[in-house]
């Protein structure tokens, strides 16, 4: 036992709390695809009838925000949740148990795949919306 154990065993305790928040971005990510859908065919509408190019700024900035955080923190905490079972999976493997690097390599591509799910989403999501109240603001400004 080294001197460090301890922040092994509370590094260890990361990987339940990295899954679930990756599981919850996914939930996340989903649920701003359903809003997204929403928001192109009517609140968008909505907005330009109200005719507040500096409510739909407002609201423009933070829906983008929302998704800009969505495809940069999940990724993250999917390479950090990729990481932490590796190192007992190959102290394993050294001990002659190969099962258990299967078993932490299998978590580490799950939480890989959880992180760019939500990423990729958070990304595609934000850059849709971005156009979507780029255009908005242009024939808010032309009809002004």
């Amino acid at each position: 036992m080294t001197h460090f154990d301890w922040l092994h065993h509370l590094i260890a305790r990361l990987l339940p709390v990295a899954m679930a928040v990756l599981l919850a971005a996914c939930g996340a990510a989903l649920i701003e695809a359903g809003l997204a859908i929403g928001e192109r065919w009517l609140g968008l509408r909505r907005l330009e009838r109200a005719g507040d190019p500096a409510l739909v700024e407002r609201l423009a900035r933070r829906r983008i925000e929302r998704c800009d955080l969505l495809a940069r923190v999940p990724p993250m905490l999917g390479l950090m949740a990729t990481i932490i079972p590796l190192g007992p999976g190959l102290a394993a493997l050294g001990q002659g148990d190969p099962a258990q690097l299967a078993s932490a390599v299998t978590v580490a591509f799950d939480a890989t795949v959880l992180g760019l799910i939500a990423g990729i989403a958070g990304l595609w999501i934000g850059r849709l919306r971005r156009r979507w109240y780029e255009e908005l603001l242009e024939r808010m400004e032309a009809a002004a």
